[in-house]
């Protein structure tokens, strides 16, 4: 984007529409998730919204990730009573008010400084539960202490150092949380492009570009230079540095299969695998016996060009035929996104981006507005759709995309047997017809 471009995005977000009271947009207009990311656009420093928002390469990862939802199709009932409509939910073999919970994010805090004690506040009144991050910066004990009540999930990634892994397993074991996610889609640091043109260290560092965005944000450069300082909240560690540093330093690029055996072996408790991408890897968790997998490209930040989650989702649903649970995230900016994944054989849906907009656009109030959103999305999206509980959403209630057609057909053929691709250079036509050249 444009210099020219982004002021004048900044000016459609400000200028007046009906006199003073409408010149600057707050949460109480905030009607979509977008709205919210406008306004985290606008409150946020740049290199911090670009954390948030951005992706890797040149983010057609993410792209496919929102449009796989535009191109669901609903196919409603009319002419029934929805005057009542429930949309509790069964993950993990208990209940949750809604059929989503808030994902694991990294670094919350430097979004806002109410960080993930606010988005876990929220989470607890919703009635949801909140996986906490191995790299956030609020620790497993301070989140148990101050939300006892809270269905709390730790997501984990496998260290170089095996000891400090085996520490967290223990550490969540013991603040009470109910299920590990293991995160596998990262052996190594994905190019997240953005991070790397706006020079965003972890933690963030002063510089003339830091000081230049923090006077232009001056609520968030205020925050976080008088609250605790933003750091690694559950790990031992001095580092400073980018992103992918870090997870180039400290993330085991030499994890397999067999270390979901070994987690297995630390864990009494559910083990959710995030990551999954393909079937055949899906089918082979499954054998090993987790109790859900996620469907995910790591919302686009990882590996650049692959197939969006929803479009994959359906068949990886159909193919492990109730062996393990089967969740989805990346691309959700609506409830009607949420009742779409379900519809398409979601069991859970997770949700990153969207709070962290919310949480930049106003801290604990703006996390609460986006779960108003999409709390209230997904009951209208069930009305509207002629159904009081999950119970009636019937198999064609909801038509899948294009591309997850294409992923069907694709997995369809993944299971004939493949030839292993030849390293040897083909011959000309020449070589393997030789046929005299035509004339001039």
């Amino acid at each position: 984007m444009t210099r020219v471009h982004e002021l004048r995005e900044r000016w459609d977000l400000i200028k007046p529409r009906g006199g003073l009271r409408t010149l600057l947009p707050t949460l109480d207009r905030a009607a979509t998730i977008d709205d919210l990311r406008r306004l985290a656009k606008l409150r946020t420093p740049r290199p911090v919204f670009d954390y948030v928002d951005g992706a890797a390469e040149a983010e057609r990862s993410m792209l496919r990730n929102e449009g796989s939802f535009a191109d669901v199709v609903f196919r409603p009932h009319v002419l029934r009573d929805v005057s009542s409509v429930d949309p509790t939910w069964t993950v993990l073999g208990s209940p949750s008010a809604l059929p989503f919970g808030f994902a694991p994010t990294g670094f919350t805090r430097m979004m806002h400084t109410d960080g993930e004690l606010a988005v876990g506040r929220v989470a607890a009144s919703l009635g949801i539960p909140y996986g906490l991050s191995t790299v956030g910066t609020t620790t497993p004990e301070e989140l148990a202490a101050e939300l006892p009540h809270l269905r709390r999930w730790f997501q984990l990634y496998v260290w170089r150092d095996r000891g400090p892994t085996r520490a967290f397993v223990e550490r969540a074991r013991e603040a009470g949380f109910e299920a590990l996610i293991l995160t596998v889609d990262v052996p190594v640091a994905g190019a997240r492009m953005r991070d790397v043109r706006n020079g965003l260290t972890l933690p963030p560092t002063p510089s003339l570009r830091t000081f230049l965005q923090g006077a232009l944000h001056p609520a968030w450069s205020r925050d976080f230079l008088t609250k605790p300082p933003v750091r690694f909240a559950s790990l031992e560690t001095g580092f400073e540095g980018t992103a992918g540093s870090f997870i180039d330093r400290m993330f085991d690029p030499t994890v397999t299969f067999d270390d979901i055996e070994w987690v297995r072996s630390l864990w009494s408790g559910k083990i959710v695998v995030k990551g999954v991408q393909r079937i055949d890897d899906a089918e082979r968790l499954a054998a090993i016996g987790v109790d859900a997998i996620v469907v995910s490209n790591h919302g686009g930040r990882q590996l650049d060009r692959t197939l969006a989650p929803l479009a994959l989702l359906p068949i990886v649903r159909e193919r492990l035929d109730g062996r393990v649970e089967v969740w989805v995230d990346g691309g959700v900016r609506a409830g009607s996104d949420v009742v779409a994944a379900i519809g398409l054989g979601a069991q859970f849906v997770l949700v990153g981006r969207a709070y962290l907009y919310g949480l930049m656009a106003g801290g604990e109030r703006g996390v609460a507005v986006a779960g108003r959103i999409l709390a209230d999305g997904v009951t209208r999206t069930m009305a509207l759709l002629g159904i009081r509980s999950f119970d009636e959403l019937e198999s064609d209630m909801v038509a899948p995309s294009r591309e997850a057609a294409l992923a069907a057909e694709a997995a369809t053929a993944s299971t004939r047997p493949r030839a292993r691709r030849s390293r040897r250079i083909m011959a000309s036509p020449s070589e393997t017809n030789p046929t005299p050249a035509a004339s001039d």
